[in-house]
């Protein structure tokens, strides 16, 4: 009899470029892609930061470089992909501007899509484009959030992006699979970061978390490292258009 072998979850000799890298899931999932092996770049719109978690990953034996880029700059994100196609591209650049949905005033809509739809949208398109000239596959990964599928107090412009990436991720996958071009995202739930310390901040808000996350915790970066090896590697080489949802119950009911 010969036995089914387990697929690779290895990403030995293979190109990744992670946007929002410099700290946060964006970091996590850097040094999650070059701990499998990887080549990273690194790409994120603070250089000082960036620069100091890549030297970091570097100091660690890691194989990674730096990237100055704004997600919200088509002219950008399209440069970064003049050189060598990547074989996972992994969006971790994300903005949130929360308030009550009678209070959004334009420029905070503007400025949550402009990042979290728009850039995330021809980064992928760029990705997509560079994979198809040069005649290969490859995994688009967006981190997303558990507001893509449900909603939340204060939240609405950012469930709204959030929503509207998911879509997107579906309609682009079925567009691209017929290239070996797999698109998917990762909808964590609250997770500590330094962008999220005001909500930690706030007790009644931690109160309302803690109920809602049906493992009794909140999220840490470490718990989205494995997802992203998983949508990268060839151990996830069927899915395509979907999202892993790593909330720990909340979107459960």
């Amino acid at each position: 009899m010969e036995l089914p072998r387990m697929p690779s979850f290895r990403l030995d000799g293979k190109r990744a470029l992670v946007t929002g890298a410099s700290s946060g899931i964006g970091l996590g999932a850097a040094v999650a892609l070059a701990e499998a092996g990887a080549h990273v770049i690194c790409a994120a719109r603070g250089a000082a930061r960036l620069a100091e978690a890549v030297a970091a990953m570097q100091a660690a034996g890691f194989s990674a470089e730096a990237r100055a880029l704004d997600v919200a700059d088509a002219a950008a994100v399209r440069d970064a992909f003049a050189g060598a196609p990547f074989d996972v591209v992994v969006n971790a650049a994300g903005l949130a501007r929360h308030g009550p949905a009678l209070e959004t005033d334009p420029a905070d809509y503007d400025a949550v899509m402009g990042v979290n739809l728009r850039g995330a949208y021809f980064l992928s398109q760029q990705a997509a484009r560079a994979m198809q000239a040069a005649g290969q596959g490859g995994s688009i990964i967006h981190v997303s959030s558990q507001m893509a599928h449900v909603g939340g107090i204060d939240r609405a412009v950012y469930a709204a992006s959030k929503h509207g990436l998911e879509g997107m991720v579906k309609s682009m996958a079925i567009e691209w699979g017929a290239s070996g071009i797999r698109i998917n995202s990762i909808c964590p739930t609250f997770i500590r970061t330094p962008l999220t310390e005001a909500t930690f901040d706030n007790p009644e808000r931690v109160r309302w978390i803690e109920e809602k996350i049906k493992l009794g915790r909140v999220g840490e970066v470490a718990d989205i490292m494995g997802a992203v090896v998983y949508l990268a590697t060839p151990a996830a080489a069927l899915v395509t258009g979907t999202s892993l949802v790593v909330d720990g119950g909340w979107t459960a009911g």
